[in-house]
């Protein structure tokens, strides 16, 4: 059996997994096999320009961590992976995406997203969603397209009602 000093250590692990979980709006987990070091940390620096990161922890760390939080992921658990989590819903999705498609070696596994399961086709979904300032953009400029047409027709109807 396991020493005490072990299982305090182990437990201090799973704590802080499960606050990533807890705190974070997205988490990923993705395989790493075959991405080298140098891919690793240019990953990194990708991840946390989007206030997002990465860890690796052992599986059977985040199976208990999971378990503990009453979330199944344990089927995507097998073979190293790595968890990546994020302020934004689809920040650290994209980046994922956008990485495995120059370093094919990564490949993302299952994810959740505002506490729903996603699996790997939701996953390209999410990533191929525009990123929200460009979706904020598009919504401004809805929005001013309908002012527009507002001054437009009040324009038009007092032109109409002096002429009357």
């Amino acid at each position: 059996m396991a020493s005490e000093k072990a299982l305090k250590a182990k437990q201090v692990i799973i704590d802080e997994i499960k606050d990533h979980v807890q705190n974070a709006k997205t988490i990923v987990l993705f395989d790493y096999r075959g991405i080298t070091d140098s891919e690793a940390k240019e990953l990194r620096i990708k991840l946390r320009e989007t206030n997002s990161d990465y860890k690796v922890y052992k599986n059977t760390l985040m199976a208990r961590a999971f378990n503990e939080l009453s979330i199944d992921l344990n089927e995507a658990l097998n073979g190293p992976s790595a968890f990546a989590y994020g302020e934004d819903q689809v920040a650290p999705i994209k980046v994922l995406a956008e990485f495995a498609k120059n370093h094919p070696a990564l490949s993302l596994k299952v994810g959740i997203v505002d506490g729903d399961k996603a699996d790997k086709a939701k996953l390209a979904e999410y990533a191929s969603l525009p990123s929200r300032d460009a979706l904020l953009t598009m919504l401004a400029g809805g929005m001013i397209g309908l002012v527009r047409d507002l001054s437009v027709c009040l324009d038009l109807y007092s032109k109409q009602k002096e002429e009357n």
